[in-house]
């Protein structure tokens, strides 16, 4: 009979311990799944925050390259230094041959006119030059000189002979508005100050003229 006994006391040890084995592997089966599962999730989270970040960096891309509406570009301009003045064929004059000095641009305001061969140089440096005539109202003068004064590599001057009240200039581009206002000036700041088109990025704009 004790035989029996511990036979009985074998088998149901046997029996839990197999009870044990199945209830192991069943965790580690969920186990699995539940990871496979959330590395379907992050990678699946990769792909589409990449192919976000792709289209976000083409969107960008594409904007940087679209030219500010009603601007006017000039390509292949020289870069020669001359002492002699220098007839632009745009007012003003947005690049080529200039002055081996610069303007002084680092948010730089001047009340009386600068000459456009000092200017042109700072433009080389990635500077945008604003200029204005007495059309432009006192109180867009106004703004734009507080904008001017607070932003590197910008520089502000009256200009009489333009044809617009408002004119922005960039080595390459300009852009004529009438007032400062018109939601294009800070789209010229963003793209030009600084922006692909400088010839020398990152040159000075202080220790020049000013």
């Amino acid at each position: 009979m004790g035989s029996a006994k511990s036979k009985a006391q074998k088998a149901a040890r046997r029996a839990r311990i197999e009870e044990m084995r199945r209830a192991q592997q069943a965790r580690e089966r969920r186990n699995r799944i539940i990871a496979i599962a959330a590395s379907v999730v992050i990678v699946a989270g990769l792909v589409v925050g990449g192919w976000y970040l792709l289209d976000a960096a083409n969107d960008k891309e594409q904007e940087q390259a679209a030219p500010v509406r009603g601007e006017q570009t000039w390509s292949k301009l020289s870069q020669k230094h001359v002492d002699n003045n220098v007839a632009y064929p745009m007012s003003p004059g947005a690049g080529g041959d200039h002055n081996k000095v610069w303007q002084n641009c680092d948010g730089n305001v001047y009340d009386e006119a600068i000459q456009d061969e000092n200017a042109v140089h700072s433009l080389e440096h990635g500077a945008v030059w604003v200029t204005y005539n007495d059309k432009a109202s006192a109180a867009d003068v106004s703004s734009l000189k507080e904008k001017v004064s607070k932003t590197p590599y910008t520089l502000m001057s009256p200009y009489k002979d333009q044809s617009s009240p408002i004119t922005l200039t960039a080595w390459g581009h300009q852009l004529k508005v009438d007032k400062a206002s018109d939601a294009r000036v800070a789209e010229f700041f963003d793209k030009y100050v600084q922006g692909s088109q400088t010839p020398e990025p990152g040159a000075a704009c202080t220790g020049g003229i000013g």
